[in-house]
């Protein structure tokens, strides 16, 4: 009696095609991590010196926003497109706004005024309400 013998499956793993896919993934997240732009604002945080300190006498423009998301400028109340029209003329003049938001106001009108100061390269100055 002739018995065959079975051949036993082999028990290794190639590599090589899974090296290949890792390398493929790896360059796919590393080009498209490089063509997300960050989403930030620009913040100026307070340090231990300041070099440059306001005048004492220098008026500084208050822009409060309410709970509803209406903008106030010095009282007065304006729409965001007019706010940023009554602040072009301070622009890259080295002036200083402050930002007094109420405790439940939008934080979309919140940015909204940062952003316009930072395009217009104003100092803005957020303040918190104190409790």
């Amino acid at each position: 009696m002739a018995l065959k013998k079975r051949i036993k499956a082999s028990a290794q793993f190639s590599m090589s095609s899974l090296t290949d896919i890792i390398f493929l993934l790896l360059i796919f997240f590393m080009l498209t991590s490089s063509l997300v732009a960050p989403n930030a604002i620009n913040l100026k945080m307070p340090g231990r010196t300041q070099s440059k300190l306001p005048p004492a006498s220098s008026k500084i423009d208050d822009v409060r926003i309410n709970d509803t998301g209406t903008f106030l400028l010095n009282g007065r109340r304006l729409e965001l497109t007019e706010l940023e029209a009554r602040l072009r003329p301070l622009a890259n003049q080295d002036a200083n706004i402050t930002i007094s938001p109420d405790s439940s106001a939008p934080v979309e009108a919140v940015v909204a005024v940062m952003d316009i100061a930072m395009r217009l390269n104003i100092n803005g100055i957020l303040l918190s309400e104190r409790k």
